[in-house]
């Protein structure tokens, strides 16, 4: 059997439309940033669109990387980068950067690049990488609350914590898939019961706290209070309600086929109109043939997800590939419900399509990932071989499995 170079595998469905979806992209990316051009002046659309275009070109490359190193190793490599990512983001916690009052702690800056790094995208992808590990290594032997506290719900309490001051929705986002994997993974339920009940106990305990010592604990417990209040009273003014109401303009203006590409005129009244509210400038332009083309896209992107977790036969590979897939269409959902008004403003992005650096980086690593288990097991089922995993060449894998 001759054997070639093949730049990509694995699930080539998935690729087809990641790689549609970041072409897509370029077209309201380029509109909207007309709003930090013209309107906030800062730099041309131009410049804007090369910047995405070249985060894009390293995300691609990102992924095509990650997806040729063989999936067991990420289960050691997830146990040395655990650590690394609490000290990072005890270190952006610790940065003090603080807006009204409140700590806007999320991104840390890389000297030399003057590019900036939200650590809470890296942690979420190697806790989630973690958490798969653990469980799919203790999923035949009978798993108990007392065993698992240090291993398993430490690191995910620490992670949580750290995030949480600074950014409600990734932290109830990273606790949401760390318990649907617990389930997938057997962990008996009165235990999570338990854990979910103390989770809410500690997070009204926070909420409580940072009331009463506001300035001993910088939070943003009041822009929590305040997005939930214009959500349930539309009516009040604030500034979430007059992003959210452009927001809507925007959509009713497109109708069913839109304004045409560049032509949105909200663009240049709603803030963040290139990241947290690039729904409503797509639907403006698209309309709502496009509107649903995009959320099509992302189920169908999750139907890729079940149907490589499916096919995998081993618990690690299942769990990993749910673990860091799930979250990008739950990511997907929350920005466009935001934009529609069916959730609150929380500042989730939509993944391969918003402007950004380090969360389209994180997002394009972690279909890096799904692919590498897509490829390993596609890759056997093509030349007949049997699909279970070798462990013998894999020095990851096996210090993790001593860890």
């Amino acid at each position: 059997m001759n054997k070639k170079y093949n730049l990509l595998s694995g699930d080539l469905v998935l690729w087809g439309i990641l790689a549609l979806l970041a072409l897509f992209s370029f077209f309201p990316v380029f509109s909207a940033s007309s709003n930090l051009a013209y309107v906030v002046g800062k730099g041309t659309p131009w410049e804007y669109l090369f910047k995405h275009m070249v985060i894009l070109i390293f995300g691609f490359g990102f992924m095509i990387g990650v997806h040729k190193i063989p999936y067991q190793y990420f289960k050691g490599i997830s146990v040395l980068l655990l650590p690394v990512v609490i000290l990072l983001l005890l270190y952006t916690a610790t940065q003090g950067t603080v807006i009204d009052g409140a700590n806007a702690s999320r991104w840390i800056r890389i000297p030399f690049v003057g590019l900036s790094f939200q650590t809470s995208t890296l942690a979420a992808v190697v806790l989630m990488v973690y958490v798969a590990h653990y469980l799919s290594k203790n999923f035949e032997a009978p798993q108990t609350f007392k065993a698992s506290i240090l291993p398993l719900w430490l690191p995910v309490f620490v992670v949580v914590m750290l995030i949480l001051p600074s950014n409600l929705s990734t932290a109830l986002l990273i606790s949401v898939m760390v318990f649907m994997l617990a389930f997938l993974g057997g962990y008996p339920l009165k235990y999570l019961a338990l854990i979910v009940g103390s989770g809410l106990l500690i997070l009204a305990l926070f909420v409580l706290s940072a009331k009463a010592f506001p300035d001993f604990i910088p939070n943003r417990v009041d822009t929590w209070i305040s997005r939930i209040e214009s959500f349930s009273q539309p009516s009040n003014a604030g500034v979430d309600n007059y992003q959210v109401e452009r927001a809507k303009i925007a959509i009713a203006t497109g109708g069913v086929t839109g304004l045409g590409v560049g032509k949105s005129v909200m663009k240049n009244f709603l803030p963040q109109s290139s990241s947290d509210f690039i729904y409503a400038i797509i639907v403006e332009e698209f309309g709502l043939v496009g509107g649903i083309a995009l959320i099509f896209s992302y189920l169908l992107i999750l139907f890729r997800i079940v149907v490589i977790a499916h096919r995998t036969p081993t618990v690690f590979g299942k769990l990993v590939v749910i673990g860091v897939g799930v979250p990008i269409i739950f990511q997907a959902l929350i920005n466009m419900g935001v934009a529609v008004q069916i959730l609150p403003v929380t500042g989730q992005t939509l993944p391969m399509v918003s402007s950004g650096g380090t969360a389209a980086w994180m997002t394009c690593i972690a279909f890096g990932v799904i692919l590498s288990v897509s490829a390993a097991h596609y890759k056997k089922e093509d030349e007949g071989q049997k699909t279970e995993p070798s462990q013998e060449d894999n020095p990851l894998a096996i210090l993790s499995e001593a860890l």
